[in-house]
């Protein structure tokens, strides 16, 4: 059987049908100067590609790491691509640095929105709570006493903020406790100011949740602020591989005419 090959679609469209390749993942992290966090995110890639074999998986960084967005972008040429940032709310980055990247390169491209808020990071959040030690309290005093610090990066962007409070108010419904949002930087409160504020309260069985995709310098220091345990950083844990291929599909169904990032939480 002879198998005749389309010519590439116009710029903003997709090609579809039994015969196109899928469009390329191009994975987008911030970088990091921390070389835990570029090893972190090449395992998380590396789950992905196990996951869906054959799908074109590609990484490229905002800042301090290579490879840098742009050099991605220009080896793919004028190849079919979706932008999944690494990133777990709304922000700068969002709307519109990598927007304006993918705009000067040749790639057909549609960029998704951030990962949060979403169920599947509550999920991969209570897990690294409960293997740093959480448990749900079981009696109503341990329940009063109890409470966790969701430690974020941090945005002056107040959607950034909606979105973290967003996910802290998941949490909390999944654990039973008050789960407060707090900031490595940028905005309010601080990780130590929230454990404070919770602890003056009368909650001294204190967890900080780590909201981190990576190791980091921000996410070191939120876990030193713990009074009592910290979470590790969401790293590779399952439902991040699953967050991104979802991403990835839901950008992919949209209408060709769809250009910008989009905010999906469901």
């Amino acid at each position: 059987m002879t198998v005749t090959r389309r010519s590439p679609a116009p710029r903003g469209e997709f090609l579809t049908g039994p015969w196109a390749e899928p469009p390329a993942l191009v994975v987008v992290a911030h970088g990091s100067r921390d070389p835990r966090a570029l090893r972190t995110v090449e395992a998380l890639l590396d789950r992905i590609r196990r996951q869906r074999p054959g799908l074109p998986v590609h990484l490229g960084h905002i800042e301090l790491n290579e490879p840098l967005l742009p050099d991605t972008l220009a080896s793919l040429g004028t190849a079919e691509a979706v932008l999944v940032p690494l990133l777990l709310s709304r922000g700068y980055h969002i709307k519109r640095d990598i927007p304006e990247m993918a705009a000067e390169s040749a790639v057909r491209a549609r960029v998704a929105g951030a990962l949060g808020p979403h169920p599947l990071l509550v999920e991969a959040l209570r897990a690294r709570l409960a293997e740093a030690g959480w448990r749900t309290p079981e009696d109503e005093a341990t329940r009063r006493s109890s409470a966790v610090v969701l430690a974020a990066a941090g945005s002056r962007d107040p959607e950034s903020r909606v979105d973290t409070g967003r996910t802290a108010q998941l949490l909390a419904e999944r654990l039973g406790v008050p789960v407060v949002p707090a900031y490595a930087s940028a905005a309010a409160p601080t990780v130590p100011d929230a454990v404070r504020a919770l602890t003056a309260s009368g909650r001294h069985r204190v967890a900080v949740a780590s909201y981190f995709t990576a190791p980091g310098r921000f996410a070191t220091e939120c876990a030193e602020a713990a009074p009592w345990i910290a979470s590790a950083p969401l790293g590779t844990h399952p439902a991040m591989t699953r967050l991104i291929l979802h991403r990835y599909d839901q950008t992919l169904a949209r209408p060709a005419t769809l250009t910008g990032p989009e905010l999906a939480s469901a």
